[in-house]
């Protein structure tokens, strides 16, 4: 007599009853984390902005964020509003922080009307906009917090990535390359956005000319720099007319 278990239909009927188990259990795991996945990311963003000001925890040549326990509290206290640009309208909004860039990029590249974030922000008597930016490494995305004053000129940078080369591409998560953006012009002479290029024939390796629009690139990471280069260059242009309609008003 044949045992019902050598059949193929047992074997079909095992297979799709722990694929609806399993997909079951990863649903419910999934639904039951989201809101500690929200909070985190919620809260990284937070701690991200608050590094492009100059509000982090750095020691001599680390980078670190402010605690996620002091992040809301002094979002809070340094962020004093959050705009919205958008078919060139401003419009403000308290969770523009939120706003997914990669949804934007997506949504622009479909023909629809992008939205820009961007927080300004208030420490030592000095006003701070941070826009949040994304492009492509050499491996997969990079992305960055870029602070500005009203003129268009760093005064902070946060840089992270997906999956770029450690000791290499991974590198611009690094104080060294980061803290050189403080101070470079993303306008040239003639106050057209000209950006900043991460370049290997840079003449100035210390960093000094802060209007030469050039930082120094990573060793063997040109593929990543150019990545951030183009970054720059694409999303940070669209915040120009609200800095120039910023300084006519």
């Amino acid at each position: 007599m044949e045992n019902r278990t050598d059949k193929n239909s047992y074997t079909i009927i095992f297979a799709v009853a722990m694929v609806l188990i399993v997909g079951s259990l990863l649903a419910f795991t999934a639904s039951s984390l989201r809101p500690n996945i929200d909070e985190n990311k919620r809260l990284e963003k937070q701690q991200n902005i608050l590094y492009a000001m100059g509000v982090n925890e750095n020691e001599e040549g680390s980078a670190n964020f402010v605690s996620t326990d002091k992040a809301p509290e002094l979002f809070n206290k340094y962020i004093k509003k959050q705009l919205v640009i958008q078919g060139g309208k401003v419009t403000e909004d308290n969770e523009a922080y939120l706003i997914d860039v990669k949804k934007e990029q997506a949504n622009a590249k479909a023909g629809k009307e992008r939205r820009l974030p961007l927080m300004e922000g208030e420490k030592d008597g000095k006003t701070y906009y941070i826009a949040p930016i994304r492009g492509k490494g050499l491996w997969d995305a990079v992305w960055a917090y870029i602070a500005m004053d009203e003129n268009m000129v760093i005064l902070g940078a946060y840089f992270d990535h997906k999956g770029e080369t450690p000791g290499l591409g991974a590198n611009i998560t690094q104080r060294f390359f980061m803290d050189d953006f403080i101070g470079e012009h993303l306008l040239d002479a003639s106050n057209n956005f000209k950006g900043v290029d991460v370049s290997k024939s840079n003449a100035d390796p210390l960093n000094n000319d802060k209007t030469d629009n050039e930082v120094d690139a990573i060793a063997g990471a040109t593929i990543t720099g150019n990545g951030v280069s183009a970054m720059i260059k694409s999303d940070l242009k669209l915040y120009e007319p609200f800095f120039k309609n910023l300084k006519n008003n």
